[in-house]
């Protein structure tokens, strides 16, 4: 059955609050939020990211799912990308001067922004804009007049710039720039609703700041907590490498969200599932705790959703039977997507195929996972570090149980 938005004054107004409340870190400040949502009016909410990556991953969708459940209510999202603001750099959380992006790569990552961000909203409850809309208008002396509106005191508040400047550690001028541009978004874009993460508090209270300045209610800001990656220790980052891209096929989505951690899992599913609701969530985890239920099965149907959202139910089926085929041995590892890997024509060594084949990181952790025994070949152990593997072969390379793929070698 199709989704059908529902109008402001379909839910109470209190349900609503409840809803948009869920999972958030902040509101500031609620009662304007409440304020506002009884007006009946559909509110303009707005969430900017910076392409500093050509994909988006599950980090940026903890805000997505939010403006979602805004957009479900009847109100209307503002998907920001900062093209302009991604050529300055967003130092948060940063100990050091972040390297601007060229207008090229700005360009190339904000192309793919696009075309994946209806993967999550409603397509006709959208605007996507670009910040470089005012920005490129914008004069030199508009720019200082903008500079002129924020003191450099109230700057050094912001927790990343006092610490390097104690530090005494080189803040460059344009990285107070930052703040003030993304505050002028919510000038220029009249925002009501202002969602980012935790460490986009002090941008965010910027946006406040000058829409008094020019006489602008001033919006609310609604901070969410930053999803902490694969890694288990930092946040969701392309950087770290420790990503689930939206666009990544079903079976790596599955397999990945499969090694989170049991404790983390918990977090995710507050953050990221829409199935799984707060009262279910208590119930699974006291079931989980009692010894009732393995946390193994709530992973899986927490992959299971995020499989089926960013493709279909029945991709994600297969998915999920390739997963329990490899892991298991419990299938057909013949539903396993099929992953071309160029190699020599004179084929490659089974330790360079597996890190070509991103089974591993490196060659040398290849070579130990030989020497264990860690790793098949079609479910036969290989130990043999000079066994090569020539162009047209096709099977499931394996390292231990999580970390696995069926691949064909084609020369190239």
């Amino acid at each position: 059955m199709p989704h059908v938005p529902q109008t402001p004054a379909s839910q109470t107004d209190s349900a609503a609050l409840d809803l948009l409340s869920r999972g958030a870190e902040e509101i500031l400040k609620r009662d304007d939020l409440a304020a506002r949502l009884a007006t009946g009016r559909p509110l303009r909410v707005k969430a900017g990211f910076d392409p500093t990556a050509p994909d988006l991953h599950l980090g940026h969708t903890v805000l997505l799912n939010k403006m979602r459940q805004f957009q479900d209510l009847g109100h209307q999202a503002v998907f920001l990308i900062g093209d302009f603001t991604g050529m300055i750099g967003d130092p948060s959380g940063k100990n050091a001067t972040r390297k601007p992006l060229t207008r090229d790569d700005v360009a190339a990552n904000a192309a793919t922004y696009a075309a994946q961000v209806f993967k999550v909203l409603d397509r006709e409850r959208t605007e996507v804009r670009f910040n470089s809309e005012w920005f490129d208008a914008m004069s030199a002396a508009d720019m200082v007049r903008l500079a002129g509106q924020h003191t450099v005191a109230r700057m050094l508040e912001r927790d990343d710039f006092a610490k390097r400047y104690a530090a005494q550690q080189s803040i460059a001028i344009h990285e107070f720039l930052y703040p003030l541009v993304q505050g002028y978004d919510s000038v220029a874009l009249r925002a009501d609703v202002e969602l980012g993460g935790t460490d986009q508090t002090f941008n965010l209270l910027m946006g406040r700041g000058l829409q008094q300045h020019h006489r602008q209610p001033p919006q609310v800001v609604l901070t969410m907590p930053l999803l902490v990656g694969l890694d288990g220790v930092h946040k969701m980052s392309k950087s770290l490498g420790n990503t689930i891209g939206i666009d990544e096929p079903a079976i790596d989505i599955v397999n990945k969200t499969m090694k989170v951690g049991d404790a983390l899992m918990w977090d995710w599913i507050e953050l990221l599932s829409a199935d799984i609701g707060p009262a279910e969530a208590i119930r699974l985890r006291a079931d989980v705790n009692s010894g009732v239920l393995h946390p193994r099965d709530v992973k899986l149907r927490l992959a299971t959703e995020l499989a089926t959202r960013f493709h279909h139910a029945a991709t994600a089926a297969t998915a999920v039977a390739g997963w329990h085929a490899a892991v298991r041995g419990d299938g057909d590892t013949a539903l396993l997507p099929l992953r071309d890997v160029a190699v020599p024509a004179e084929g490659l060594r089974i330790g360079a195929l597996l890190t070509a084949a991103g089974i591993t990181p490196s060659n040398s952790e290849a070579a130990r996972k030989l020497k264990e025994r860690a790793v098949r070949i079609d479910g036969a152990v290989v130990d043999d570090p000079a066994l090569v593997l020539a162009p047209r072969f096709e099977g499931v390379l394996q390292v231990g149980k999580r970390n696995f793929a069926r691949v064909r070698l084609v020369v190239g």
